[in-house]
Order: C-alpha cells, then sequence, then structure tokens
C-alpha cells in the first residue's frame, strides 16, 4: 500500500461541503483517509477573485497506481461540476480541485503527471496543511521536510 498526499481546493458554492464530499469520494474510490488537516480559507493564487478558497490536504494509503489515482481524481472532479482543469498557467474559480502532490517518495515525471507535485512547495495554501498532517515528511527530491518547506515559503531569506 502507498500512501499517497493529495491538497483540495474550492471557492464556490457550499465550500465546506464541496470538501467533505470530496473526501468521502476519495475514501470510497482511491483507499483508506489516514489523516485530513483543517480547512484553512485563503486568498486565490495566480488569479483574481472575489471568492476566497477553502483548502485542505489529505493522505490516502491505496494500492492504486499514481496514474490511477490521478484518473480516479479527475472522475471525482468531473462528477462535482468541474468542467475544466487549468491549463498554461491560467487558473479560474472552481467547485473543487484535487492535486496528487506526493506518492509515497515516487519521483516520476511524465506528460499525464509530475511527483511531487511541481508548484507545491510554491504555495502556502497547500503547505499549511500538507505540513499539519506530516511535518516530519521528506520531499523525495528536496530533501527537507514539510515543516521546514512550510518555513522557508512562510519566512523566505532576502
Amino acid at each position: 500500500m502507498a500512501k499517497v498526499y493529495l491538497g483540495l481546493g474550492t471557492n464556490l458554492g457550499d465550500k465546506e461541503q464541496n470538501l467533505r464530499n470530496a473526501i468521502e469520494e476519495i475514501e470510497e474510490r482511491i483507499g483508506k483517509i489516514i489523516s485530513l488537516s483543517a480547512f484553512y480559507v485563503t486568498t486565490p493564487w495566480g488569479f483574481d477573485s472575489e471568492n476566497s478558497f477553502l483548502n485542505a490536504a489529505i493522505c490516502v494509503e491505496t494500492s492504486f497506481s499514481p496514474i490511477s489515482v490521478l484518473l480516479e481524481t479527475k472522475k471525482i472532479e468531473l462528477q462535482m461540476g468541474r468542467t475544466h482543469k487549468s491549463v498554461g498557467g491560467i487558473y479560474s474559480d472552481r467547485l473543487i480541485d484535487i492535486d496528487l502532490l506526493l506518492y509515497d517518495d515516487l519521483l516520476l515525471n511524465t506528460d499525464e503527471l509530475v511527483l511531487p507535485h511541481p508548484l507545491m512547495t510554491q504555495r502556502l495554501f497547500v503547505m499549511e496543511p500538507l505540513a499539519e498532517i506530516a511535518p516530519n515528511l521528506l520531499h523525495p527530491f528536496l530533501h527537507k521536510t514539510m515543516k521546514t518547506l512550510l518555513q522557508l515559503l512562510s519566512f523566505p531569506k532576502k
């Protein structure tokens, strides 16, 4: 069984219910949830919106391959009403966003999936909930803990 870390976000509709629905679907379709962060209210990243986000991170134990996890998360997003993913750095409001952040200590770089998630360490809305549930987890490429990466993001060197 692999440990998979997912980042969740929503900024439309009943945000708390959106996260709870996504979490329920993930547990039914991907695997057992080992840990769940608090829900964090955050500002949009990469675009302007009047709608704040609600973000969380979860750890799931799964027997699925990384690509299978990705495909299942896309199906969940579609089922919940997400019509398109952000592409080419163009972001927009969304009912649900599920990002595959880490899959054990796997390093992967394919057209479909890059692991660890290439932007995770630049996003406070990812690193805060992730460091909450896995502070001592080592980033498989950077070899720093999630807690340290969060501190570097929160207090960058000048």
